[in-house]
């Protein structure tokens, strides 16, 4: 039976200084010594808690860049924090055009979001895009408990490339909210 042997290149070996030790240290002496006790390193956070590096790891760490969320998923946050009570109307003053602001207004007080158990959750949205680059209508789904909400906005794309809500639905109340 033949064997294959797989082998791993082994890292680089770090260059030095004059005095002999690493690049980029300082030299051990009265002044550069280090302090006595858990090698002279801080408790790691939370955050930087992990697994062992190897020392094939030892480069600096990876920090993934911050996840930007898509415009319709934004909005469906907004809108269920105005829904649920969690954030007043006027909160999302400058991100409403047309009858939008004046739907919400009237929808805040009547949603059945508004409730004293546990707080609404986004669990899906998703987007049908009509006009490309200019207008998306949304649908998203909320749970509250055991209980799963519809709802769903329109957004349209401005001149000045940003995104503002011109319309909202939830489970059939918008259509009342727009004819009082």
């Amino acid at each position: 039976m033949d064997a294959t042997l797989i082998t791993t290149p082994s890292p680089l070996p770090r260059p030095r200084t004059a005095t002999g030790g690493p690049a980029g240290t300082r030299p051990r002496g009265a002044a550069g010594a280090r302090p006595r006790g858990s090698a002279g390193t801080r408790p790691r956070t939370p955050a930087q808690a992990g697994p062992p590096r190897t020392p094939a790891q030892a480069g600096p760490p990876r920090t993934a860049a911050p996840r930007t969320l898509p415009p319709h998923t934004v909005f469906a946050e907004r809108l269920l924090a105005v829904l649920s009570g969690e954030r007043p109307v006027h909160w999302m003053l400058g991100h409403t055009v047309g009858d939008a602001y004046e739907q919400l207004v009237r929808l805040a007080p009547e949603t059945p979001l508004r409730s004293h158990g546990p707080r609404p959750v986004l669990r899906r949205c998703s987007i049908q895009v009509h006009a490309p680059h200019s207008a998306i209508e949304a649908f998203a789904t909320i749970a509250t408990g055991a209980r799963v909400r519809a709802m769903a906005f329109r957004l349209e794309r401005g001149e000045d490339q940003r995104w503002r809500c011109a319309a909202v639905e939830l489970d059939g109340l918008g259509a009342a909210a727009r004819h009082p």
